[in-house]
This record gives C-alpha cells, structure tokens and sequence, in this order.
C-alpha cells in the first residue's frame, strides 16, 4: 500500500463508521487535502513526513476485538497529533492503558455537553453558557482514563465526552463532530487541523478534478471505457470527466428504460450529442425493462432486474465497440452506504443501488467510479469546475431505477404514463415558483392504493398520487419542505384535474432517517 505523498495530509483511519466519510468531507469544506484508509490496511510503515495529523474514526466494533493483525497499534506512537472520534476515542483510550466499557445509559441522537476545562480543540466551540448540542451514537464509553489524560467537556452519560493529552497530542471525542446535528463541529474539526496539526490550506475543486483525472488516466491506462449516461448531475459529472481524461476512448451509452422522467430522451440526446460533442449511444431499451418488470412488485427484485439489464445492455454494446474493459458510473457515496460496507466492516446494508449491490457478481467489465468518494453538492461544484452548464448541474437526483422505484407494487405502462404526467407538473409548478433550486430533491410518487373519489355528480375510483419534497445538505439526512398551503392547494388541483388515473393527492411529512429519499 502507499499512500499519496504529493501533498500534505491529514490521515483518516476507517473502521467501518457510515460517518466516515463526513470526516473526510469536512476536511476538504476547510482546504486540505485529506486520505481515508481503512485500520486493516494501514501499518506504521506507510506513515510519511506529509502526514500532520491522524483522525481515528467511529465504528462497529468493540476495542477489545482489536488485534496487532486489524490494527498496527504502533502508528499511535509516531508522535502525529490524533483525534479519536466516537470508537477512535475508545482505541486512544484503551491503549493507552484507560478502560472501556459497555454504557449504561446508551446515547443515540442529540445530547447536551458540558465544557470542565479550556483546550485549544474547544476554541470556539461551546456557547456562553459553556455548553452545546452534539451528536451522540454509542453503546460503549471509556469508564476510566488513561494516565495525563484531562476531562474538557461532559455529557449526562458521558463524564469523558471531549478528552486530551496535551503533550503527547492525544485528543479523544465521544460525540460525532462530522455530522451536521452537531453545533459548531466543523469548527471543532477546524481547530484540530490548523490549531494543532498546524497544516495549511491546499485543496479545492480544482485540485479534486486534477487527482481524478489523474486517477482515471491511471486506472483506465489506454483502454476503452463506456460510461452509463442518464442526464443525470452524476452520470453528466462522470462523462464530462471522462472526457477531459481520456477523449475519444470514451462512449457514453443512453439507455431509455421507459422509467425516465418526462421528455428526458429528447433532453439528453442534445445536450450530450449536440451540444457537449460527447460520443453518444442511444438504445431504446423501453419494451424490454417493461417486459423484465412485469407482475414485479418485490422493490429488491425491481433493483436486481434493473441492474442486471443495464449490464446485459452495456456489455452488449461493449462487444460491438470491441475491446472495452470497463465501465464507468455515477456512483457516490451514500450509494455505497446504503448498499454496503465501504471498507468491508459489518456495517447494515439498507438498499441495493443498482449501480452498487444490484450488480451481478459474474461482471465482465471493470467498474470506474470516480465519485463514489463524494457528496452530491461536492459533485456539483466538480461539474462548475468541469465546465458543464448550471442547468444540468442544478436538476434534482434521479434515481438510476427511475419511476419504477416511484411506483410501488406492480409497474404497468398505463401507471408510467400517468406518474410521468403527475411528476411533470409538480417540477414545472416549483420552477415557476421559484422553488426549485431551494429544494434538494422533489418528485411524484404514485401509490399502489385506489380511493373513492367524486368530481361533478360521478364517483371515481382512482390513484393517489404522493409527492415528496426534502431539504438536504449531503443526501445522509434530509428534512420536509414547508411548502405554503396555497402551493399545495394549486400543485394538488393541478394534478387531479389534468391527469385521468389521479383523484386524490398527499404530500410527504417523513424525514430521513427514519425513512428514505426514496419510496423503495
């Protein structure tokens, strides 16, 4: 294993939290460069003078499961200031001569800290009141501290909540600084990194699109690569990317499922053959998804068939292009999250992506997925910076298994016509609103439910149409947007009198967690 020694670093160790990444997403909002490795992986040996700092992340585990062949335990004592986040804190702790133990009052969610001590870490982190709301998601705490280790900060359940050894640079965090629920926790990460790892700003778009073109080129070498075009932000990203490192050694393949939105075929074509001169197939795969879909109402099955199409259709193509040995997606890293373990720990399996867990395991072509490292909003500026128009950077995600994930229960072609029409309508009536750009994603889902209607003196007996609208920042957490009633008055009027099939209308009040984005 080596490690990227162009630049100086904050090294992230991974052991197997979904919060991970966001450490590494924070790093990056702040300027530096920063590495993610997992803990079996990394040994004392791969630590090089670009290395400032170390971050040990949260995890599954317990640290007792913790063995010299999972973790080489040497790399603490390098001298390289460490924060321990959650689990990280736990190791710190533990092997250092400290204790863990399982809680007795588990903490999950937000919970009140208690600054005791002054410490550079907590600069500027707590309110007045010496206090603050942080992120809580632990079973096991540390019961007693190691020797030179000082309390900073306390919770109710957590007398060890912010620790440190100031002069061995030992920093320990029971709470999660990465995610947003936490107040103040980039300031918090921000004050490890150029307080006490003293490391200077060296990261931005344009560094991120040099490495992944850099990256490409490598992987790639002078082999043909097909990447899956949807007209989607992430899809067009990884094209555009694809371009700019490798030319005319890239075709982009459009497949039209029949599940797209509205017009989205027509949409496409020009702009990536049209306009971006980006070499592009089309196939009209629409009867044959329709076919493969039909009387499945299973929403896992629905995945698997859509992903498996997609790669019978690409390595079709692949064949006639002649001597193609991969294929490029717009995977990112949520995908990965739900659909597995990004570093291979028992982390819990959510969905299948069809890009991701809906692949089948006997795949001829090589995956490319230079995204799957990032976050929607991070994929966005990459495209600015990759110079494609703001009006393909700005459209809400579109799931790859399209409106057949929309439409729970059994897909028909009369169902995808009325769903495109409904869905149609509510995206048209938030541009004309003026509330488009201020919601992360919106769609129309129809339900597999008939209600009782009546319009005029005729009773009907028809669909009910859901619509769902949530503000995010990264896609890991999404809240309900508070459209005005007089909005959803107009939107549901709309719907229900323009579209035979639809008599009743809902709006989603759920976020996420505890649901999806998506219905299914």
């Amino acid at each position: 294993m080596s490690l990227d020694t162009n630049l100086d670093k904050i090294l992230i160790i991974d052991f197997g939290s979904q919060f991970t990444q966001l450490i590494a997403r924070r790093i990056r909002e702040l300027g530096v460069f920063s590495e993610l490795v997992s803990h079996k992986k990394i040994t004392s040996n791969h630590i090089n003078n670009n290395i400032k700092g170390i971050i040990l992340s949260g995890g599954p585990l317990n640290v007792y499961q913790l063995s010299q062949k999972t973790f080489d335990k040497r790399i603490i004592n390098l001298g390289i200031p460490i924060l321990g986040i959650c689990f990280g804190h736990q190791i710190l702790s533990k092997f250092n001569g400290g204790k863990v133990k399982q809680s007795k009052h588990r903490e999950f969610g937000l919970a009140k800290i208690y600054k005791k001590n002054n410490s550079i870490l907590v600069k500027n982190f707590f309110n007045k009141k010496k206090t603050n709301l942080v992120w809580m998601s632990h079973a096991d705490q540390v019961s007693k501290l190691p020797k030179n280790f000082n309390v900073i900060a306390s919770s109710q359940n957590s007398k060890f909540a912010v620790v440190e050894n100031r002069s061995k640079k030992f920093y320990g965090v029971q709470f999660h600084p990465e995610v947003t629920h936490t107040k103040n926790g980039k300031k918090f990460i921000s004050n490890f990194i150029f307080l006490i790892c003293r490391i200077k700003k060296n990261w931005s778009s344009k560094d991120q699109k040099k490495k992944l073109i850099k990256d490409v080129k490598k992987q790639v070498g002078g082999n043909k690569v097909i990447c899956a075009l949807s007209g989607g932000v992430d899809s067009s990203v990884v094209a555009q990317l694809l371009n700019k490192a490798i030319g005319k050694k890239l075709y982009c393949i459009f497949v039209n499922t029949g599940l797209l939105r509205k017009n989205e075929e027509k949409q496409v074509v020009e702009t990536f053959k049209k306009r971006l001169k980006i070499n592009l197939i089309y196939v009209n795969a629409e009867k044959l998804f329709i076919k493969r879909l039909n009387n499945i109402s299973d929403p896992e099955k629905k995945r698997k068939i859509i992903g498996n199409l997609f790669i019978e259709i690409f390595e079709r193509y692949a064949k006639k292009i002649k001597n193609v040995k991969f294929l490029a997606q717009g995977t990112l890293y949520p995908d990965l999250i739900e659909s597995k373990s990004v570093t291979g720990s028992h982390t819990s399996k959510i969905k299948s992506h069809h890009n991701v867990g809906g692949l089948p395991k006997k795949m001829k072509l090589k995956l490319v997925e230079p995204l799957k490292f990032l976050f929607k909003d991070e994929v966005r500026k990459l495209g600015l910076e990759l110079n494609l128009s703001k009006e393909i950077i700005s459209r809400h995600p579109f799931p790859g298994p399209g409106l057949a994930i929309r439409m729970p229960g059994i897909i028909t072609k009369e169902k995808i016509n009325i769903l495109k029409d409904a869905d149609h309508y509510f995206i048209q009536a938030l541009k004309k609103n003026n509330l488009y750009n201020k919601i992360w994603q919106a769609y129309a889902a129809l339900l597999p439910v008939k209600t009782v209607g009546v319009m005029g003196d005729n009773r009907t007996y028809e669909y009910l149409c859901l619509l769902r609208a949530i503000t995010s920042e990264d896609g890991m957490t999404a809240d309900f947007f508070e459209f005005k009633k007089s909005f959803l008055q107009m939107i549901s009027n709309k719907i229900v009198n323009s579209i035979r099939g639809i008599n009743r209308v809902v709006y989603d009040v759920t976020s996420k967690p505890p649901s999806t984005i998506e219905l299914e």
